[in-house]
Formats: structure tokens, sequence, C-alpha cells
């Protein structure tokens, strides 16, 4: 395995750093030759994820990396905030559920979006989604 290259940091703390995460994550995207689609779901899953963020933990950060194992190459994008966490987890990932003020997709529409999904969230520790796409 390829050790990843060094994971670029964004600071979410407005809707502009919303912005600059998506971009983040599609210029690494593109690094990874994810196709067009493959781009496209996994920067509407990382603004979801992203906006997740600023508006539940008030503010945070995205992590963005190219990886390589097994002969892929892929995305990694994680998530953090220090907020209140998710009270209900399989609440929160039903399809469907959103609290209205993102895309409408929800984690579970995130999830769906990508390869990978991992989410560690915990009520006053706040919440991290890690997600990863491969290229085809």
């Amino acid at each position: 395995m390829t050790p990843p290259t060094p994971a670029e940091e964004v600071a979410i703390r407005s809707g502009d750093d919303v912005v600059r995460a998506r971009r983040l994550v599609r210029e690494v995207a593109q690094t990874a030759r994810l196709s067009l689609v493959d781009q496209t779901k996994l920067v509407t899953a990382a603004s979801e994820l992203a906006r997740n963020a600023l508006v539940h933990g008030a503010s945070g950060t995205a992590r963005v990396e190219l990886i390589q194992a097994g002969g892929r190459t892929g995305v990694r994008a994680v998530f953090s905030d220090q907020g209140p966490g998710i009270a209900d987890v399989a609440l929160a990932m039903t399809d469907g559920y959103t609290t209205g003020t993102g895309l409408g997709l929800g984690l579970g529409g995130s999830r769906r979006l990508v390869d990978e999904f991992h989410l560690d969230t915990a009520p006053l520790r706040g919440t991290t989604v890690t997600v990863v796409k491969w290229s085809r």
C-alpha cells in the first residue's frame, strides 16, 4: 500500500468555507481521476457534510487526501466538529430525514453517494464523518 499524500485541511466557519471545502474535494477527486459522475457524488456528499459541521457543530474542519490501496486511487474526506453530537444516530441515518437546512440528503443520502462511510459521534463530544470514494 502506497502511503497517502499529505492531507489538506479547511476550517469550516462560514458558508464560504463550505464552498472552499467542496472545491478542495473536487480538486483532489480530479487528481484521483474519479469519473465526472463519481466526482459529483463525492462533492455532493462533501457539501452536505461540511454544511452539517457548520450548522450543527457551529464550526468544524474538512480534511481531504488522495489515497491509494490495492492498486486503486481514491479520496478520503473527514468532516469533524465539536458540536453536541448526534443524539439519535438511527433517526439521523433514516432516508429522508433532514433538519431542513441542507441539501435534503441527510446522512443517509451522503452515505449512498460514497463507497465507504464511517460516523463517529457522541453527545457533547462532537461528530466526525469519514467518507471514501474510489476510482473505478
